[in-house]
């Protein structure tokens, strides 16, 4: 049923949720009903007989209530008791009426007099109406509240009382009149009569159409005695004005009673009680016992109600759940909200035509080519908004099946024009076969003619004696037959005539036919941001929404989370082209996009080159700057429409328009008043606003009474001024303040409890009235909804999940309500009241107020609670979006760090009901406001848990939350206790009560918050070739070896566009002019793009040789050149890039690079050669080195990589200086210098040299000369002072070589041609939340001891030395050299010793308290590299294996120093065998090992047997013994791990585990308790299985994949392929719940196949098949291309788990 209200006394409202129809629309399609998760409650009721009642339901009923009340539907709830409630006067009497009525009193001249007092006609209405005239108007003192006019006020109520009993009696008497005279109905004569309650009930329960949700209480005394009187029971019974019962009252009560048991019987309560002195006393039991009666049962059945009417398919606001809800309602509903508000804000308004006609005239001539957008701007209030909406109707009118007149009317005459034309067609068809018929008749003719010729032929032969006149009449016959032939082939012509217009005709109704469903394919995209977006809307929300309709309305693929973070904007373009080319047409508009601008009044995001069928018209504001950028940036003046201001007649059109449709006038002076006020401003908006305010005005009001202000502002301030005298200043004040600051807007009822907080506004309220009860004030809800009526044209409902929220309608009026009224103290007050609201402090407690004429009192507000969680998996998503900005701007830090910024629980909660990008958003706010670092540093750990959550869709459950949050902040913890600490505090207690299994980390082996790296920029398929900068527009430009080149935006870290057009690799890309760049690519070709508009504007082929593996750009502004230099031939062109200018090759030396004109090359050792290109007379330069030892060289074997290069300096232009950087490798990777020489006209000098631990891959200079930035192989890079030559700093965190730098301001630009991703460093970054130094990534060889203190790694496979690590001081302790390549390491744990494995087949030991006390195993006969080291257990047995055999040997001690013994055994290996790749030692020397073809042995060194176990699929990567010796782990680099048990050997389990990401097992470790074993994989994941039943307990993503695997304790040490040290423990309780899904958060399945009393392995190859095929889906054969990246990030995580 619906919901009933009006304003007027006797009754109230009061709502907690509320359901409500929002329409929308796309692509042509029905506006629909959006569901709704609100419930709206209405009581209706009179005042003074149910007060108990009421009072019992607010205290007791309805906090339970609103608690329950998170589902869908819509309650009805009335209330009846012994009073049939307040009969009033009709505010409004319609004309037709009233005469009748006069004519009826005719006679009764008094009455007539009376009623023409009381009521004055309106010609203002359309029909005219008659007005009741407010009481004051005739009886000044009647509300006069003052206590000098108190005698005044009771004489003037009292005749107001008897005034009012006349009116009804002459109404009612006239209304039955004409009633009994047929010239009003039964229903017309009964609203005269009867009383709001029983309007509102009749209402609420008979006019749903059978379909009602309400709920009826009636009471009755029946008891009651009659003695009492009426006067004791006036407030229970209807009085006449003479004090007496009013009969017809009671009996109007009685026939309602009596309809209500006819009609509602089951939602009728009957209630029975006695009164005492005419009233319910709460305090007497029996009453005290009714009214928790009442309340129990209102409760029980309004849930009943509630859960029948929630639908389990809706989506519920706030829910939690697995999987991720229809995004198709939530594009429908924004597209619903924008349509509706179009609709409302331009209905019956008439806009200027001629202006629509030229913007739609520009859409239809750019439809067939590319084409710039349509930019409408004026100044504001100009009507750009409403310009917009009307075009959007326009065009909506066309897609809609219902369209308005004339769009149905154009599609009526195309259809009847088709249907004429089919009639014609038949027609002619008809024609055609008639005179075919008469063709045949004269061919008939024709051959009977022929016969007769013949017979007179032979006539002719007989009789040859006949006369001549006989023959003439034969030729005559002849004649006639050839006429008749000659016809007949005239009319076949004609009939080919016809055919061909009939073919004519159908091919135009085809293509009318086809005209007209091209008009209804036209798609309409429509977002009004100024309407439902007063406070400003991110750029991102806007983007991912009109994204969202375009694919929903195309069939496109959605964006996903991974597409919708940094490749939005690039998305977004990509959408507009794929309609394009589906040959769709699109029109898409935008209001007010100046304020969606960054802080450079750019607009990157907009597109500024649209394909052909696709349309965007913006409007923007003429005086901003974004609009002046946009009028430079497009080159088509015809693209902008100015909106002028409004003249006198186009005011009158638009003012009578307006009126018309809301069915008002004005009277002439009232208008002329209007447009008289309209001439200063001639502004729309200010129109519109007066004309709001003019519509309640009556024709009777004199003109000196009526305001007007002279603009839109002042008209604001004017309207609310008369709010202010209607309804107060402190509530207007407040109530338009509360919905101004609130982030989302208010809903009614959170707005109605703020109000009751605010004490200003309750001392308003009761300060001529005492509140019914002191102990639980509110606001009275009538004096809301008063103000809201009023202001119905400035306040709308914006519904967002099913919930509506109060929101101005443009953003005009919410700055008219700031500036008067959010002066920096009441804003602060406000948000302060806010802040508590939804912290839900004054819940359930008593907040003191001071009221006129009492003194303090403590009374209960009534305000719900607000917890962050409902119920569980129910967030409180109100509270989620309000609080931390109102604490933030409250000035409640405190408060803010507590409750939100150092709660976890709160950030994972807002993470997953909101999505981590508002997290992200409300600590940024924070920090920047707060300057609070610790803040910072856990926005950027949230930024850092971002890609995570979006690969999961943002389906992550706590635990992994709190695990990957803790692995980051951990390492801050000390440091920032206040927050930090907290919530580390927080992840721990929570990890540690977790009834799953669950990794604890104990060390921060993520990537910590803080540090130099600030963005990483994504997009390219394929490693980064080259990079530069546009620092104008602040772009970072990048080529890939796969053709492809990227643009990114720096300030949002947005990727712009991918250039298309290279089909080799880009080999180079330089930025020249406005934002234009050259690019270099492997096809030969140089092309040159416009960054801004993304599109290619020239292209030079064969500027290189094709294929070409390296080639550099060089471009100088000054001297108007660009270059294009290789190996030995540079080009130069002109700064167009079109016109080359010369060409230069030299055999005999090496181009080092250009320099302006000047060619610097090397010619020789030790001489550079400087070349004039363009002056061919000018004789070359020879310069020689300082430093003839040092000369310069190059490596060809690097490529790209070269190890001389020429690196200018940033203000070439201006300093013809260079420096030659040189990469020297004089002692075995040992040496590495670069150095850095001087350029001058005689010499050229070294003046630094910097020292490296790998190659040096590229370099920048900064712009003042004073620092050098150096990448590396390493992974590393540097930093250095070009005067002092000190090493400033170093940026880690790349996991690849850094073969490509640039710089921009303070910003260095890295990547990589191993690498996809570029990254963005800053130097202003505070040091100490610099990452802690760890290992280089992929180092060679590495190793780790069991308390992770040190590390031993190679960090290249051709460096000969053993590095140790110290973890705790993060710098190298040890070097270790070795002879020889290092081809495997180890660590006795226990005898804290390293084994290091040479390639020779040397054996080093180090003991790791004195590594230079070194034991050397020597190298077997054969000289046979080592490719493996295995230690028992016990760290007795030590196990070489070389690549022919394997050697026993026996670590003792001798003089406390370690010994070794041996090789006590050998084993020797076949040639038929693999080789050996990993291998396990027992102490009862038994000997584990897989080889690289998957075979698995166990060989016994004592009995010298061997035999062969369960082979693996592919190259055995994993060989792990128990501590306990109990069980193995064989790992490879298939899906498949199995687990034997070694007492004796036999297959327990093996385990199949296939992902997205599966590559194998790298390593794995054993728990000390031998319970659990984890394993470190390819995919980036470590997993702990349990031994006894095989069965995965846990998978957590690390990022790396783990190389390395120690246990320790109750957990394990690892090391990833990053260098990190992963620290974990584990913890798994007793009891897993069996609902508990290892597999939750990744896609991927496994299986289990176990055999716990199976036979020896060597034994179970004939039973294998049974045992697996016991239990469990067959498990199908793994293939990776068969997965599909999109369809994994989009769909629900589904694992399959069989355990046999």
């Amino acid at each position: 049923m619906r919901n009933t209200g009006s304003r007027g006394k006797g009754r109230s409202g009061d709502d907690s949720l509320q359901t409500g129809p929002r329409e929308t629309f796309s692509r042509g399609m029905e506006l629909r009903v959006q569901e709704s998760n609100m419930i709206r409650v209405f009581i209706s009721s009179t005042f003074t007989d149910m007060g108990s009642e009421r009072r019992a339901l607010l205290e007791k009923a309805y906090p339970e209530v609103q608690t329950f009340c998170r589902g869908l539907g819509l309650v009805f709830e009335a209330l009846v008791g012994n009073r049939y409630g307040h009969r009033a006067l009709p505010r409004l009497i319609s004309q037709k009426h009233f005469d009748m009525f006069s004519s009826k009193l005719s006679k009764n001249t008094d009455g007539l007099k009376l009623l023409g007092q009381w009521y004055l006609r309106d010609a203002n209405a359309v029909p005219p109406t008659y007005v009741l005239q407010p009481i004051t108007a005739l009886l000044p003192h009647y509300g006069d509240r003052s206590s000098e006019n108190g005698v005044k006020r009771e004489s003037d109520a009292a005749r107001w009382k008897a005034t009012e009993t006349q009116l009804l009696q002459l109404l009612r008497n006239a209304a039955a009149a004409n009633q009994s005279a047929g010239h009003i109905s039964e229903e017309e004569r009964r609203s005269y009569s009867i009383s709001v309650t029983e309007r509102e009930v009749a209402l609420g329960l008979w006019s749903g159409g059978g379909r009602t949700s309400s709920l009826i209480f009636v009471r009755e005394s029946p008891r009651q005695k009659v003695r009492e009187g009426p006067k004791r029971l006036s407030k229970l019974m209807d009085l006449t004005s003479d004090g007496l019962q009013d009969a017809e009252a009671q009996a109007l009560l009685s026939a309602l009673k009596a309809r209500l048991n006819a009609l509602s019987q089951k939602q009728l309560n009957l209630h029975s009680v006695e009164l005492v002195k005419g009233a319910v006393d709460p305090k007497r039991k029996e009453h005290a016992q009714y009214l928790d009666g009442l309340c129990e049962q209102f409760v029980s059945q309004m849930k009943a109600r509630i859960g029948a009417a929630v639908d389990g398919k809706r989506r519920v606001w706030g829910a939690v759940r697995e999987e991720r809800g229809d995004s198709a309602a939530e594009h429908e509903a924004e597209v619903g909200r924008h349509v509706s508000a179009a609709a409302e804000l331009c209905g019956g308004v008439q806009v200027r035509e001629a202006l629509l006609g030229k913007v739609s005239l520009a859409l239809w001539e750019s439809t067939n080519a590319r084409h710039a957008p349509v930019v409408v701007h004026g100044e504001p209030g100009a009507g750009k908004t409403t310009l917009l909406c009307k075009l959007a109707e326009e065009m909506r009118s066309v897609l809609e099946r219902r369209a308005a007149v004339v769009i149905r009317l154009l599609t009526l005459i195309l259809m009847l024009l088709t249907l004429i034309l089919m009639l014609l067609t038949l027609i002619l068809m008809l024609l055609t076969l008639i005179l075919m018929l008469l063709t045949l008749i004269l061919m008939l003719l024709t051959l009977i003619l022929m016969l007769l010729t013949l017979i007179l032929r032979l006539l002719t032969l007989i009789l040859m004696l006949l006369t001549l006149i006989l023959m003439l009449l034969t030729l005559i016959l002849m004649l006639l037959t050839l006429i008749l032939m000659l016809l007949t082939l005239i009319l076949m012509l004609l009939t080919l005539i016809l055919m061909l217009l009939t073919l004519i005709l159908m091919l135009l109704t085809l293509i009318l036919m086809l005209l007209t469903l091209i008009l209804r394919l036209l798609t309409l995209i429509l977002r009004l941001l100024t309407l439902l977006h007063p406070l400003r809307i991110a750029v991102e929300e806007l983007l991912r929404s009109l994204c969202g309709q375009i694919c929903l309305a195309f069939g496109l693929a959605a964006p996903t989370a991974l597409t919708a973070d940094t490749h939005l904007v690039r998305f977004f373009l990509n959408v507009l082209e794929q309609v394009s080319q589906q040959g769709n047409h699109l029109l898409i508009v935008l209001d007010d996009v100046d304020h969606l601008s960054d802080a450079s009044a750019r607009l990157r995001w907009l597109p500024h080159d649209l394909p052909p069928h696709v349309h965007l018209v913006v409007s923007m504001e003429t005086r901003s700057e974004a609009f002046a950028r946009m009028r430079l940036r497009l080159e088509t003046a015809p693209a902008f429409f100015e909106v002028e201001r409004l003249d006198a007649d186009a005011g009158r059109r638009m003012a009578d328009s307006y009126l018309e449709s809301i069915q008002r006038t004005l009277a002439p002076e009232q208008r002329d008043f209007v447009l008289r006020s309209l001439e200063k401003s001639g502004s729309p908006l200010h129109l519109r606003l007066m004309l709001a305010l003019a519509k309640r005005w009556r024709s009777y009001t004199p003109l000196a009474e009526l305001r007007l202000a002279a603009s839109a502002q002042e008209m604001t301030s004017l309207l609310l001024l008369t709010m202010e005298e209607r309804h107060g200043r402190e509530l207007t004040a407040a109530a338009l303040g509360y919905v101004a600051l609130a982030r989302h807007g208010l809903m009614e009822c959170e707005l109605r409890d703020v109000l009751s907080l605010d004490d200003d506004v309750i001392k308003e309220a009761y300060r001529h009235v005492l509140p019914p009860s002191p102990s639980l004030i509110r606001l009275p809800p009538l004096l809301w909804a008063g103000l809201k009526y009023d202001l119905a044209d400035h306040l709308t409902e914006r519904w967002t999940n099913g919930v509506a929220t109060i929101v101005f309608t443009n953003r005009r009026f919410s700055e008219g309500v700031a500036s008067r009224y959010l002066t920096s103290e009441r804003r602060g007050r406000a948000l302060k009241i806010l802040a508590e609201y939804f912290l839900g402090r004054w819940s359930g407690k008593l907040k003191p107020v001071a009221l006129p004429g009492l003194s303090l009192v403590l009374p209960d507000r009534k305000v719900p609670p607000q917890p962050l969680w409902f119920s569980a998996g129910l967030a409180n998503v109100r509270k989620l979006q309000e609080l931390p900005f109102h604490l933030l701007h409250a000035g409640m830090w405190e408060e803010l760090k507590q409750e939100v910024i150092g709660s976890a629980e709160w950030l994972f909660c807002q993470s997953r009901a909101c999505g981590v990008r508002a997290v992200i958003q409300d600590l940024d706010r924070s920090w920047r406001i707060m300057d609070c670092t610790e803040t910072r540093l856990i926005r950027d750990a949230l930024l850092l848990l971002k890609p995570s959550l979006d690969f999961l869709d943002g389906v992550m459950d706590m635990t992994l939350f709190f695990s990957e949050l803790l692995s980051r902040l951990i390492s801050l913890a000390e440091p920032y206790p206040e927050l930090i600490g907290q919530l580390c505090a927080q992840c721990q207690a929570w990890l540690l009560s977790c009834t799953e299994p669950i990794l604890i980390p104990q060390s921060s082996f993520l990537q910590p918050p803080g540090g130099a790296l600030t963005h990483t920029l994504s997009g390219l398929q394929g490693g980064v070739l080259c990079l530069d900068v546009c620092v104008e527009e602040e772009l970072v430009v990048a080529g890939s070896d796969d053709g492809v080149i990227a643009v990114w935006s720096l300030p949002d870290a947005q990727l712009l566009h991918t250039l298309l057009g290279h089909t080799a690799a880009v080999l180079a890309v330089r930025v020249t002019g406005p934002a234009l760049c050259l690019s270099l690519a492997a096809d030969g070709s140089m092309r040159k793009w416009s960054l801004l508009r993304g599109g290619q504007l020239l292209c030079v082929e064969e500027a290189l040789p094709v294929g070409a593996d390296s080639a550099w750009l060089s471009v100088s502004e000054q001297s108007g050149l660009v270059s294009v230099h290789m190996g030995k031939q540079v080009k130069f062109f002109g700064l167009d890039g079109s016109t080359l200018l010369s060409s230069l090759r030299d055999q005999d030396s090496e181009i080092l690079g250009v320099l302006g004109d000047s060619v610097v090359s090397l010619c020789e050792p030790g001489t550079v050669r400087i070349t004039q290109a363009l002056d061919p007379s000018a004789e070359p330069l020879h310069v020689h080195l300082q430093d003839q030892s040092a000369a310069l060289t190059q490596d060809q074997d690097q490529g790209q990589d070269q190890s001389a290069a020429l690196t200018q300096s940033q203000d070439q232009d201006q300093d013809p200086s260079a420096a030659l950087t040189q990469n020297q490798d004089q002692d075995q990777a040992s040496d590495l210098k670069l150095a850095l020489f001087r350029l001058d006209k005689e010499r050229i000098e070294r003046f630094l040299e910097l020292f490296h631990d790998d190659d040096v891959l590229s370099a920048a200079v900064s712009h003042d000369n004073r620092m050098l930035f150096t990448g590396a192989k390493d992974h590393i890079i540097r930093v250095w002072s070009v005067t002092t030559g000190a090493l400033l700093d170093s940026l880690c965190g790349l996991d690849a070589p850094v073969s490509c730098l640039a710089l921009l301001s303070d910003l260095i630009v890295s990547a990589s041609s191993r690498s996809t991703a570029v990254k963005l460093w800053t130097l202003r970054y505070d040091t100490r939340h610099k990452p802690a130094p760890h290992i280089p990534t992929g180092s060679a060889h590495s190793a780790v001891t069991r308390d992770c203190d040190l590390v031993f790694y190679v960090q290249n496979q051709v460096h000969h030395e053993v590095l140790c690590w110290n973890q705790e001081t993060g710098s190298i302790t040890e070097r270790m050299a070795v002879s020889v390549e290092v081809s495997c390491l180890e660590v006795a744990q226990s005898k804290r010793l390293l084994l290091c494995g040479l390639v020779s087949g040397t054996v080093f030991i180090y003991p790791l308290c004195s590594p230079q006390d070194t034991l050397c195993i020597p190298p077997p006969e054969s000289l046979s590299p080592v490719r493996a080291l295995a230690l028992s257990p016990s760290e007795n047995l030590l196990s070489v294996a070389y690549e022919d055999q394997v050697c026993l040997f026996s670590l003792t001690s001798r003089d406390s120093s370690p010994a070794v013994e041996g090789p006590e055994a050998r084993l020797v290996l076949g040639l038929l065998h693999g080789p050996l790749s990993c291998c396990g030692l027992l102490n009862d020397q038994r000997f584990l090992y897989g080889t690289s073809c998957g075979e698995v042995r166990v060989y016994d060194f004592r009995s010298g047997s061997g035999s062969a176990l369960e082979p693996q699929r592919s190259r055995v990567t994993c060989v792990a013994v128990s501590n306990w010796e109990t069980h193995a782990l064989i790992g490879s680099e298939d899906t498949t791990q199995r687990l034997y048990s070694l007492r004796p050997a036999r297959l327990e389990h093996a385990m199949d585990y296939k992902g997205f990401f599966f590559e194998g097992v790298l390593c794995a470790a054993f728990s000390d308790s031998d319970e659990f074993v984890f394993t470190g994989s390819k995919d980036r994941t470590i997993k702990v299985w349990g031994v006894s039943t095989g069965k995965l307990l846990l998978v957590q993503f690390v990022y790396f994949p783990v190389v390395r695997m120690v246990s320790y304790r109750n957990g394990f040490v690892a090391l990833s392929k990053q260098g990190t040290v992963i620290r974990e423990s584990f913890r798994c309780p007793d009891h897993i719940s069996p609902d508990y899904n290892p597999l939750r958060t990744v896609r991927a399945q496994y299986r289990v196949t176990s055999n716990p009393r199976g036979p020896a392995p060597e034994q179970q190859e004939g039973e294998e098949g049974r045992s697996q095929s016991a239990q469990g889906a067959e498990l199908q054969e793994f293939n990776p291309a068969h997965l599909s990246l999109m369809d994994m990030m989009k769909s629900k995580p589904s694992p399959t788990c069989c355990i046999l």
